[in-house]
């Protein structure tokens, strides 16, 4: 239901912004933009579907082997006593826990093109538990939710394309992007908590959440006293060798516990493209109905009107030029990429606003994008509070970067 609300009012919004521009500043060019922009993005959803395919049936063939060489069976016992607090309606043993704990893993490490495959296997074994199909379990939004508040320990994209702005310093933003990611997760996590009645104050959930905050704060610790030009060297390396040292335990436990590891692969590997298939129509529907909405205006009244409500009231308005970015991270991942890089080519990737835009496209995910694309893996088109949450969590984020932009860079 929510879904739908938002879907209409993209395009409602975006015919009365180009309706009043048409009518009032004669803008002859805005309607033959739209209808442009339904082309486009139709073309660009399919585009990441097809992308998807690789990608897709190489990590659900690699799970395959780690679930029979028995490593996500240890993963998912380390953090069962975690996950059966807070997934409640999951069994003790269920595979699924694997599934999320890798997906988070790669989260983590900023490993996008590994993350999606590993959530969308993990969504389809939440599913399978689902009585309702076609409806949201408490499962599926406290794993949507926490998914699309994008913790991420080492934002390893954002460095490199401040890199190629020509940052003077591409790691000065791993700080403050650790600091706005952990806050937003952290309001994911307690919004869904708070609606599905989730006791956060049990001793078992403090001690994983404490173990989890002294791990961030030993990490800060560590990258602040690296030298600032070893930063981002040392994030990636670190990133890419968890990676595909996760990858070579997973096939090394499949042959020594004598599984045909070639077979299992391929076995995993054939569930890829039937889901690619499935959602494709739902990022049509999200995609092009974002992109009628930006091409009509629409997002850059509403800057223009935040910006002038802070101006009212007196308040320091630099962060503005920056709220682009962060308004379109909920909508599109790589519109939100687009504006970080425009942002850095106008006011420099060393400016405040370069580095505050840089900060709001590290600290969440897309959360409209993930909606579609994990809910519409599974067919689900009942979302109930996940929209909600997930904004929380994306809201959150904007309010923590600014702040937190202010204290590490204005």
């Amino acid at each position: 239901m929510v879904l739908n609300v938002i879907w209409i009012g993209f395009f409602l919004i975006a015919f009365v912004v180009a309706g009043v521009k048409l009518v009032f500043f004669q803008d002859t060019e805005v309607f033959t933009a739209m209808v442009a922009s339904t082309f486009d993005m139709a073309e660009v959803a399919f585009e990441i579907s097809l992308g998807l395919t690789g990608v897709l049936t190489l990590w659900l063939g690699l799970m395959r082997v780690g679930e029979k060489g028995g490593v996500i069976a240890v993963l998912a016992k380390v953090v069962r006593p975690f996950f059966h607090r807070i997934f409640p309606e999951i069994p003790r043993d269920h595979p699924v826990h694997g599934s999320i704990i890798m997906n988070f893993a790669a989260n983590m490490l900023g490993l996008d093109n590994a993350a999606t495959p590993l959530g969308l296997k993990a969504m389809q074994e939440l599913q399978e538990l689902n009585p309702e199909k076609d409806t949201a379990s408490n499962a599926q939004i406290m794993f949507l939710v926490l998914n699309t508040s994008g913790l991420t320990l080492i934002p390893i994209s954002v460095m490199v394309y401040r890199a190629q702005m020509g940052a003077a310093n591409p790691s000065d933003i791993f700080l403050p992007i650790l600091l706005t990611t952990f806050f937003s997760t952290m309001a994911g996590l307690i919004s869904v908590a708070v609606v599905q009645r989730i006791n956060l104050f049990d001793r078992v959930v403090m001690a994983y959440l404490g173990g989890l905050t002294a791990m961030i704060a030993a990490i800060i610790h560590y990258f602040s006293r690296l030298p600032s030009e070893e930063v981002e060297l040392v994030s990636t390396v670190v990133a890419n060798v968890l990676l595909f040292g996760i990858i070579s335990l997973f096939i090394f436990m499949a042959a020594v516990r004598r599984v045909n590891v070639y077979e299992a692969f391929i076995e995993g590997a054939k569930e890829g493209f039937p889901v690619v298939i499935k959602i494709i129509p739902y990022l049509v529907a999200i995609l092009v109905a974002i992109g009628v909405f930006r091409a009509s205006g629409a997002m850059d009244l509403m800057v223009a009107g935040i910006g002038s409500v802070f101006m009212f009231m007196g308040l320091n308005t630099d962060f503005i030029e920056a709220l682009p970015t962060a308004l379109m991270k909920p909508l599109s991942g790589s519109g939100a990429r687009g504006m970080m890089v425009d942002a850095m080519q106008t006011h420099g990737a060393d400016s405040f606003i370069g580095r505050l835009t840089s900060t709001f496209q590290g600290s969440t995910d897309t959360t409209f994008y993930i909606i579609a694309l994990y809910f519409g893996s599974v067919s689900v088109r009942k979302t109930r509070h996940a929209v909600a949450c997930g904004l929380i969590a994306d809201g959150t984020a904007i309010v923590a970067g600014i702040f937190i932009g202010y204290l590490f860079f204005h």
